[in-house]
């Protein structure tokens, strides 16, 4: 059957990539997104305040997978000039021969150096821990000897992975389970990780141990010929699009409209309508306060799965349950533009004004309530109006949909942040707030708890009983996935509606397995 209809749910990586993977074929297909909000990108969105830029989330471009790669640079080609900050300090970047000037053009994918480190007691250690003699300086020698026997103990005697907890603790020891993850893993939660699935960390951090650890410091030190094989979290170079990831799915959004695509925005799916074979002939959506129909021959959904399956009727009772009872966690991001952070660059890496190089800081302080810090500055100079004199940062508190963080008032919110940031000593004590921005992102993580375990039951219901629907995305598969996992469950799904391959197998199993994208 010649597919002509194909409705996509949402607009974010997963549902851009399927929508231009199918119109890039040239065949006669008509294909519909369907948007809830007014944004492009979903988490992986850029927005903009006062002429600078926040990235929700913060989103690495890096992937073992040389499609997806080569998929971003077709898109956004890489840099070959210097950026603004590297000209400045006389940086070296890497550069592509014939590439772009980020100085002069917008359509650009920069090369930034990754610096991501852990904040813990008012000292700053490298993300994912490192084994060198400045993390044993900062731990102190009784510290590191009792973390190093932790790790061993762990390495003779293996607990069976039936949580998180034991998942890190096989991994690097109960010492340096404590200090480096315990905290941040419940703040990100709501639960401590001893009452989460292991799964959570097979597909976040799989290959990352103490002994991947050193590996990779072996190889960077004696190279040899062998090529050397990067874990995704030891990585020390990425993507980034100049003016954020935002940028490179609004020019996705724009080469789909080109090619015939419709994007709807505000259009909210309610239902769906059944064909006699079950399939799904019809859906519903809202928009402007009205109820719409789409016909649909095929149906890609990366909208959360509990809503999903709300949306269905004459679902089995148990299946319904299921569904309804997969967790998320939501968050929030406050924007703070500052003159400055009271903090000191110790590192080798030179900065503007030296400020800290980090892209990321991780927040391992149960004093607090604040997970990460984004400095938007460091991952694209572009992103902040002047950055010569001003620093934009990010965040990042992790919550419930309507709890009291959540229910603040956008002013209030910032001065919750700012109080924190003074309390650790990033701020000083009335340090000029020059602005601020709140965003609030819902069912932000697919969580590994509550019915998650029986969540194979509600696949293959789908699978079985909705032979054209398509679950793709990180919240369409309730699974904690990456960007690059996300656009990869659209080129299996898209790569099975063009074979006329009826198994999803394939879709499902993205980022599930524990040789995918193990190596580079």
């Amino acid at each position: 059957m010649q597919v002509k209809n194909i409705v996509i749910i949402g607009a974010g990586p997963a549902g851009l990539t399927a929508a231009y993977e199918f119109l890039r074929q040239g065949r006669e297909h008509h294909i519909t997104i369907l948007e809830e909000t007014d944004a492009i990108g979903g988490i992986s969105r850029t927005v903009r305040y006062q002429g600078n830029r926040m990235d929700i989330g913060g989103h690495r471009f890096f992937s073992k997978d040389e499609k997806v790669m080569k998929w971003w640079e077709d898109r956004m080609p890489l840099q070959g000039s210097p950026s603004h900050d590297d000209k400045v300090l006389g940086r070296r970047a890497g550069l592509k021969k014939g590439g772009p000037d980020p100085e002069k053009e917008d359509r650009v994918m920069l090369v930034r150096r990754r610096v991501s480190r852990i904040y813990y007691q008012g000292k700053f250690f490298d993300y994912p821990i490192s084994m060198k003699w400045d993390t044993i300086r900062q731990m102190g020698i009784l510290c590191t000897v009792r973390a190093a026997f932790s790790y061993f103990a762990a390495c003779v005697r293996k607990r069976e992975e039936s949580s998180l907890e034991n998942f890190y603790t096989n991994r690097f020891g109960k010492a340096l389970y404590s200090m480096f993850f315990e905290s941040y893993t419940e703040k990100l939660w709501g639960r401590h990780p001893r009452a989460i699935s292991a799964d959570w960390g097979s597909q976040r951090v799989k290959g990352l141990s103490v002994t991947a650890i050193l590996k990779d410091m072996w190889e960077k030190i004696f190279p040899g010929n062998r090529k050397r094989q990067v874990e995704t979290s030891l990585i020390e170079e990425f993507w980034y699009p100049k003016y954020g990831p935002g940028q490179l799915w609004e020019q996705v959004a724009g080469e789909i409209r080109e090619m015939g695509g419709e994007i709807c925005f505000g259009s909210r799916v309610t239902g769906f309508e059944r064909n006699p074979d079950g399939s799904i002939g019809r859906v519903l959506y809202e928009k402007e306060g009205k109820t719409e129909t789409k016909e649909a021959d095929i149906v890609f959904s990366s909208m959360p799965l509990k809503d999903l399956v709300t949306c269905m009727a004459d679902v089995p009772r148990d299946i319904r349950e299921i569904a309804q009872g997969l967790p998320y966690r939501d968050f929030v991001t406050v924007g703070l533009l500052v003159h400055s952070l009271n903090l000191k660059n110790k590192t080798k890496i030179p900065t503007i004004n030296n400020a800290v190089p980090d892209c990321w800081i991780y927040v391992q302080d149960g004093g607090v309530k604040l997970g990460r810090i984004q400095i938007f500055n460091n991952w694209s100079p572009y992103m902040v109006k002047d950055p010569g004199d001003s620093m934009f940062i990010g965040l990042e508190y992790f919550c419930q949909e309507g709890d009291e963080f959540w229910n603040l008032g956008e002013e209030a919110c910032a001065e919750y942040a700012r109080n924190e940031l003074t309390s650790m000593g990033i701020l000083s004590d009335g340090a000029e707030i020059m602005g601020f921005h709140r965003e609030r992102v819902k069912k932000a993580y697919p969580a590994y708890f509550d019915t998650y375990g029986r969540i194979g039951d509600v696949i293959e219901y789908l699978d079985e009983n909705c032979g054209n629907l398509y679950c793709i995305g990180r919240n369409g598969q309730h699974r904690y996935n990456n960007m690059d996992h996300s656009m990869a469950t659209a080129f299996e799904a898209v790569k099975n509606v063009l074979e006329g391959r009826r198994d999803k197998e394939n879709v499902w199993n993205v980022n599930t397995e524990k040789e995918y994208h193990e190596e580079r």
